[in-house]
């Protein structure tokens, strides 16, 4: 079932009935993981003890095993019936349309080019050869340059403008958009296409089409640019294709992946960033204004204008979208503060049709648990520094990550994964040691929005805000983070399977133990900076826990009781208020990370009496 879905899932959108199948067999194959969690626990449980101890066990869990048994009959029932439909909301026949290329109309404006003058000018001067002494040598050499960086961040605007500006100084010119999914065969069809190769593209064969290629480009100086390629194995597959005896051709590939700047040298790649806060506000205004003369904002719409500045944090797609979109509404604040307010709710994908369709294709680029694990780090909070160790951690918890072949552990898998979404523009960079070692990062706030869009309908996990107001519904959500004062909403709304709960900033432990009473297959519990002294008593009946996250909170102590979370693999306390650590903690023989506060006194006499047993289980102590 999981095979299927994440083959399915990359077709689900190309129709609704494919998306409600797809949808029912996620449900049942969430069903199945509680049943079997459950019968693992219960059954594990029954090894420990005497015979005596043993017999007693079965007994009591006879009933448990009639409820398990009985659902997982009806769950079979479900799956026959949806197998015997099957052939009706077949995904093969949308295959063939889900992987055809998306071309883009390589256009741009004057007033679409924003703060990307310097930039402009360096890459016209890196293919045409500039002025001077160097022209003769740059004339002389094939080049490659990269335009890399995060969607939507105007790669292709950049690019487009510099090509329709030099191409009518080459001899030959092509533009060509790689598919995700590019067959060699078809990339070099569409080079010979684009360049005018005169030859038979249907019937010849790939070694006659890359020597007619060749042939054709022979002595021409000529412009290649490649733009959206996914992987550095497009040029190295293709790069032989090309003359290389005159050195005149110039190659231009633009990517959101990092390992494809490395084709170009140093001083050939170019790296963009997010605008800044002045170019910003010009493209926004230019959008948003663009029927008037003058362009301006109106000073009653000035404070409105600098949040949905900010909110699109530099990104130019973002905010030449929501520019768009006001231009259609009255220029009124009440106009306005509505779709502010649609920016942090499920409108947002609707609003914001062109970035939505850039993240799309990036999620379906991502292998399954890579793109569970970018999915996990959008329900943090907005503009929230996710610190490595603690998300590597908490990825591992929640079982998205897998030993690798290569003896790897599971915390170099977990680190691997931080540098691939980096490397593909998901996640940025807010911190490294001196060592170059990444050490904190952060999500943009619109690829967030629209993530957390697509967490919520995968059933992935949702935020909860906390608004009384707020629609909210947790009926089949696996995780919930709630960043709000007000679990009332998540109490009423029937949120009975959910595998990880993180509640930032609460303090509320009373309702907290209706929730977990209602959630004992919780793997993951994370309380960061919640102003709980005590830890309720529900929280040790989580046989599921693996990460008990008391970062930053005012706890004080641990019972006894913490010895019977069996499956705990994370104790985060980091900065907590604890000052006692029970004997009963040497029994957590699956602890990987047991983290405290900084070192005091009071650990010397507590630490004494475990600290030989807990490097027994090979746990990492870290003060």
């Amino acid at each position: 079932m999981q095979a299927y879905l994440q083959e399915a899932e990359r077709f689900k959108d190309t129709d609704r009935t494919t998306a409600i199948f797809v949808g029912q067999i996620r449900g049942l194959a969430f069903q199945i993981e509680d049943v079997v969690d459950e019968f693992t626990y219960k059954l594990e449980e029954e090894k420990h003890g005497g015979y005596d101890a043993k017999m007693k066990k079965r007994l009591k869990h006879i009933r448990t095993w009639r409820r398990l048994a009985a659902k997982l009959q009806d769950i079979q029932a479900k799956l026959q019936d949806a197998k015997r439909r099957k052939k009706d909301y077949s995904i093969d026949r949308f295959v063939s349309a889900a992987r055809s290329t998306n071309q883009a109309l390589h256009f741009t404006r004057d007033e679409d080019l924003v703060g990307i003058e310097e930039n402009r000018e360096r890459l016209i001067r890196w293919l045409t050869g500039g002025g001077g002494g160097a022209d003769g040598l740059e004339q002389r050499t094939s080049k490659v340059t990269t335009v890399c960086g995060m969607p939507g961040v105007g790669k292709t605007t950049l690019v487009a403008h510099v090509y329709n500006t030099v191409k009518v100084d080459f001899d030959a010119a092509a533009w060509v958009t790689v598919s995700q999914n590019y067959r060699l065969e078809d990339l070099l069809k569409k080079i010979a296409t684009e360049f005018g190769v005169a030859v038979d593209i249907a019937n010849i064969e790939m070694r006659g089409l890359a020597e007619s290629i060749h042939n054709y480009l022979q002595g021409k100086k000529y412009i290649l640019v490649l733009d959206d390629v996914w992987t550095a194995r497009v040029w190295t597959e293709i790069r032989n294709v090309f003359p290389t005896s005159d050195r005149t051709g110039r190659f231009v590939i633009t990517s959101r992946k990092q390992e494809v700047s490395l084709l170009a040298t140093r001083e050939s790649a170019i790296q963009l960033e997010p605008l800044q806060e002045r170019h910003s506000w010009l493209l926004f205004c230019q959008g948003a204004f663009w029927n008037d003369d003058d362009k301006e904002c109106p000073l009653e719409l000035h404070k409105l204008a600098v949040k949905f500045i900010a909110k699109c944090q530099g990104l130019p797609i973002a905010l030449a979208c929501i520019g768009r979109l006001l231009s259609s509404k009255l220029p009124n604040f009440a106009e306005w503060e509505n779709v502010y307010r649609g920016l942090d709710s499920q409108l947002v994908k609707d609003m914001l049709p062109d970035v939505d369709m850039i993240l799309k294709v990036s999620l379906d680029d991502l292998p399954y648990d890579l793109k569970n694990c970018f999915l996990y780090c959008a329900l943090f909070p907005e503009d929230y520094v996710l610190k490595r160790k603690t998300i590597m951690r908490q990825w591992i918890a929640a079982g998205f990550i897998r030993e690798k072949e290569g003896n790897r552990t599971l915390e170099e898998v977990a680190e691997g994964y931080l540098v691939e979404l980096v490397n593909r523009s998901l996640l940025q960079v807010m911190e490294s040691n001196h060592a170059g070692s990444l050490k904190s990062y952060r999500m943009h706030d619109v690829i967030r929005l629209l993530a957390l869009n697509k967490a919520k309908e995968e059933c992935f996990g949702e935020v909860c805000n906390g608004s009384a107001a707020g629609a909210f519904s947790a009926e089949c959500v696996r995780r919930i983070f709630v960043q709000g004062e007000n679990l009332e909403q998540l109490r009423r709304s029937g949120a009975t399977h959910i595998r990880a709960l993180h509640v930032f900033k609460y303090s509320n432990v009373d309702l907290l133990k209706l929730i977990l009473t209602s959630s004992n297959l919780l793997s993951t519990l994370d309380l960061q900076g919640s102003r709980v002294k005590m830890l309720p008593n529900e929280v040790f009946d989580l046989f599921n826990l693996r990460y008990l996250g008391l970062r930053d909170t005012d706890i004080e102590s641990l019972p006894e009781a913490v010895g019977r979370l069996q499956n705990l693999e994370v104790l985060d306390a980091t900065n907590a208020n604890l000052t006692y650590l029970p004997n009963s903690v040497v029994k957590l023989q699956k602890l990987r990370y047991l983290c405290l506060m900084e070192y005091s006194t009071w650990q010397d006499c507590v630490l004494s009496s475990v600290s030989k047993s807990l490097q027994c289980f090979c746990v990492k102590l870290e003060l």
